[in-house]
């Protein structure tokens, strides 16, 4: 009775401790993440996010994902950040991440980022994705600005035309 207890007890502690270790996987101050469209290349990570990102050798066919990420600013307004993801056979690997300038400079509270699609892949490659703010926190509806990459890897920024 009383080992089986004490491996309850132990069982539970060490689960606890587990949790405790996952919640660090996501930094606090992300408050929206959202992964979304695909891209296929045969040479380097996009120069246009980030041009110090390591190459992989010449030849080499890669292929992943896209994803944006909202953090929170001590003031509470947000950076948004682009990555590019490889998925490799050792799992996804980050390539290139870089802060999207324009929504920096408008300091912005993010509302919401949503990707075009709810199952987040797209039929091209590329990616399109809605992010939703306010720069004056006490109006009523959120600013929609979209981000567009083609299948060529250029990146547009602009408020949304309904």
């Amino acid at each position: 009775m009383h080992r089986s207890a004490l491996l309850a007890l132990f069982l539970f502690l060490s689960s606890a401790g587990a949790k405790a270790q996952d919640a660090n996987i996501v930094p606090p101050e992300a408050t929206f993440v959202t992964s979304t469209g695909y891209w296929e290349e045969s040479g380097e990570p996009l120069s246009s996010l980030d041009p110090n990102a390591a190459a992989e050798k010449p030849g080499d066919a890669r292929r992943g994902y896209y994803k944006l990420i909202a953090l929170r600013q001590a003031d509470g307004t947000a950076q948004i950040h682009l990555q590019q993801v490889a998925a490799t056979s050792a799992g996804p690997l980050v390539i290139s991440s870089a802060e999207l300038e324009e929504f920096s400079a408008l300091k912005a509270y993010v509302t919401d980022i949503r990707p075009e699609t709810s199952t987040g892949v797209t039929a091209q490659p590329g990616m399109f994705a809605t992010v939703y703010l306010k720069t004056d926190p006490s109006v009523r509806e959120p600013e929609s600005w979209t981000v567009l990459i083609d299948d060529l890897g250029d990146i547009k920024i602009e408020r949304a035309s309904n």
